[in-house]
């Protein structure tokens, strides 16, 4: 066997696009947070800081093994004790074959931090459909368990080379259905358990900080040039290809969901273009490696189209979806699993029925076989997902409490779960008690004289 040797090249894209996608729940931090109240920002954004924290250790000890180690329990999830902590991460690299025994050129090590910003972002996207009545302790250990028994698994069976890749064959680049409907359908069991918020539909609970939701979805889209072309780990074409089509299907689904609001509400707002470029980033997710650039912006458009008609879903059905990741994440993810189902074509990229064992789209002569797959795929995810969360989500109800009390919601989430305001402006504190202050606003003192600045002294000088 040939000496393994790093392919620096490979391996410096991939260690940039972890910091990338790394970046992206902070940004989803922003953005969920600037979409809820003010009186429990913080708490959804912690929601979003405490899954870095806590997924990222579970992976280092047992999430990568179960994820891509050695199909174990007919290929429901891999082998527990591959990867334990940091045994033999070092000496491996990733993806050895037959061809090239030594692999790509990229330490395991380096893929497996890379594939722990996925598991971080995903178990952190369920969060944005519980704000304002979630008990943080309950959502640790929600995270917790949704993290071991569903992520994990899904993983493997999507990624992994698990049951669902054996025996279906779905086409997902870079997670259309592990990521987002895997955290969409996770969202809506969780949410029937938590119930609505007090007051929800009748008052209006409009976004408190719109330039927050812009900077995280901005954010976002840098990030998820990482999460999308950083998915082909090699620097190839195909790289190039999933970095242009995430670029196109996102700006094109800007464009639907602003006509939407445009033709139904007369009025396209800020907050409408930035759901639209999340939508479309989750769109694009599992096919940017598989599809052309003009399938891309197409996919973005009715996704941008689609999913701004479907966050009106939770009226229709009662659910209370606080900042719409059903409609979003979920949908947005079928649409791009479907996607392939109609336009794969292995002339651009070969691994569909090279490496994959999959077809290619209706469109382009590999009939509904794919489509079928994809549908499959998704579905099996969306029931399990769903199923499990909804399990644990009561569970913890019924033990711990997973719902804050009614006067903690009312009173604001932010202090009773941690002691603690996003906005303080009470006299004598922060900014109130420096210009504020000064100028004797909010207090009954007089300011003290100023002394005059001599004659020969300007304002500017």
């Amino acid at each position: 066997m040939p000496e393994a040797t790093i392919d620096t090249g490979h391996t410096a894209w991939l260690l940039v696009s972890t910091a990338l996608v790394l970046l992206m729940t902070p940004a989803l931090a922003l953005f969920y947070g600037g979409l809820n109240r003010s009186k429990g920002v913080l708490n959804m954004m912690m929601m979003s800081f405490s899954t870095i924290g806590l997924v990222s250790v579970l992976w280092l000890f047992y999430g990568f093994s179960a994820a891509f180690g050695t199909d174990t329990a007919g290929g429901l999830f891999g082998d527990l004790g591959q990867y334990f902590g940091s045994k033999t991460y070092i000496d491996q690299f990733w993806l050895a074959t037959s061809e090239k025994p030594s692999g790509i050129g990229i330490p395991t090590y380096v893929f497996m931090v890379f594939q722990m910003t996925f598991a971080v972002i995903t178990v952190a996207l369920i969060s944005g459909a519980l704000s304002d009545r979630t008990k943080f302790g309950g959502w640790l250990v929600f995270a917790f368990g949704w993290a071991t028994v569903v992520y994990f698994p899904v993983a493997h069976n999507v990624w992994g080379g698990g049951w669902i890749a054996q025996h279906l064959h779905p086409l997902d680049f870079a997670g259309g259905t592990a990521v987002h409907i895997n955290a969409g359908a996770a969202a809506l069991g969780v949410v029937l358990v938590l119930g609505k918020r007090i007051g929800w539909p009748r008052e209006s609970m409009k976004p408190h900080n719109v330039p927050f939701v812009a900077l995280g979805a901005g954010l976002l889209w840098f990030g998820w040039f990482g999460f999308n072309a950083g998915s082909e780990l090699t620097v190839d074409g195909v790289t190039g290809l999933a970095f242009v089509n995430t670029q196109v299907a996102t700006a094109a689904a800007v464009l639907g969901w602003v006509i939407v609001e445009w033709i139904r509400d007369r009025k396209p707002t800020l907050v409408g273009a930035s759901s639209g470029a999340v939508a479309g980033l989750v769109a694009i997710t599992p096919a940017c490696g598989f599809i052309d650039s003009w399938a891309a912006v197409l996919l973005g458009l009715v996704a941008g189209i689609v999913c701004a008609l479907a966050v009106s879903l939770k009226y229709r059905f009662g659910f209370d979806d606080s900042l719409d990741v059903v409609g979003v994440h979920f949908v947005g993810g079928w649409i791009g699993s479907l996607w392939l189902g109609f336009f794969a074509n292995d002339k651009l990229n070969s691994a569909i029925s090279d490496g994959l064992g999959a077809k290619n789209g209706l469109f382009f002569g590999g009939g509904a076989g794919q489509l079928g797959a994809q549908a499959g795929a998704s579905a099996i995810v969306t029931v399990y997902s769903f199923v499990i969360a909804f399990a644990l989500a009561f569970i913890i109800e019924k033990t711990i409490g997973f719902r804050v009390s009614s006067e903690a919601e009312v009173e604001g989430i932010d202090i009773a779960e941690h002691a603690e305001s996003a906005y303080d402006i009470t006299p004598g504190t922060g900014s109130a008690s420096g210009a504020f202050a000064l100028a004797g606003v909010g207090t009954s003192k007089t300011p003290a004289p100023v002394a005059e600045a001599p004659a020969s002294e300007t304002v500017a000088g």
